[in-house]
């Protein structure tokens, strides 16, 4: 079920953080075999650590212990890595660099009077430094991270919460992400989604996704939108 009347009328915006705003793969992949070296493992091609990306890091350090999407690791295995793990990335996290359109994106929507937020399964301990060491945050009114509520996407509750935050009904808050936890969170709350095309969807591309439109980079989204 999608919105298909162009230009759709919306109030806010909410934005996915990683393989939307952010090229966090690098960095996250390299922490993943920085984790592995340490624990006498061998290395993983970064192709196949950024396709384990996207349910957050929990998920990503299972994969690259299993070579699995959804097998559970020995849990001994599993509570030595994680820290080793976030040993690595807190110190790579500030590496990480904006997409193509991403600043004149937000720029853009502020300038047409949008309200911002933005939606992450990445917890608040890495969402909140990552924002403010890059020069983000001051965009968003809101942001929640995959621990600020209980539940995450795909989940419909942080955009429903952010919805009422904002005082704006849930049809007229947009949703721009990358993946098909963007789209499935999207279609539980009932409103509009936009995907990037250059983003972290476990390697598979958009256009299968059940989606209002693929879009470039952040300043396309402004073409099929109005506000209201």
């Amino acid at each position: 079920m999608g919105f298909k009347n162009f230009p759709l009328a919306v109030s806010a915006i909410v934005v996915d953080l990683d393989g939307t705003l952010l090229h966090t793969a690098p960095e996250l992949a390299e922490s993943a075999n920085r984790m592995l070296r340490d624990m006498g493992r061998p290395p993983v091609s970064q192709e196949l650590l950024m396709s384990y990306i996207g349910n957050g890091i929990s998920w990503l350090v299972k994969r690259a212990l299993t070579g699995d999407m959804h097998a559970e690791p020995d849990a001994d295995l599993y509570v030595k890595a994680l820290p080793v793990f976030e040993k690595h990335y807190t110190e790579l996290l500030l590496q990480s660099k904006p997409f193509a359109g991403v600043v004149q994106g937000l720029d853009a929507m502020k300038a047409a009077g949008f309200r911002l937020g933005c939606i992450t399964n990445k917890v608040a301990r890495y969402t909140e430094p990552l924002l403010k060491g890059i020069g983000l945050a001051h965009y968003f009114d809101i942001v929640l991270s995959g621990d600020t509520l209980a539940e995450k996407k795909p989940h419909p509750l942080p955009l429903l919460h952010t919805a009422k935050f904002f005082g704006v009904p849930i049809e007229r808050l947009l949703l721009i992400g990358d993946s098909l936890n963007d789209a499935l969170a999207a279609r539980a709350a009932g409103c509009p989604v936009f995907c990037v095309p250059y983003g972290y969807n476990h390697g598979e591309p958009v256009d299968g996704l059940d989606l209002d439109a693929v879009i470039a980079d952040l300043p396309a989204a402004l073409k099929l939108i109005k506000r209201v």
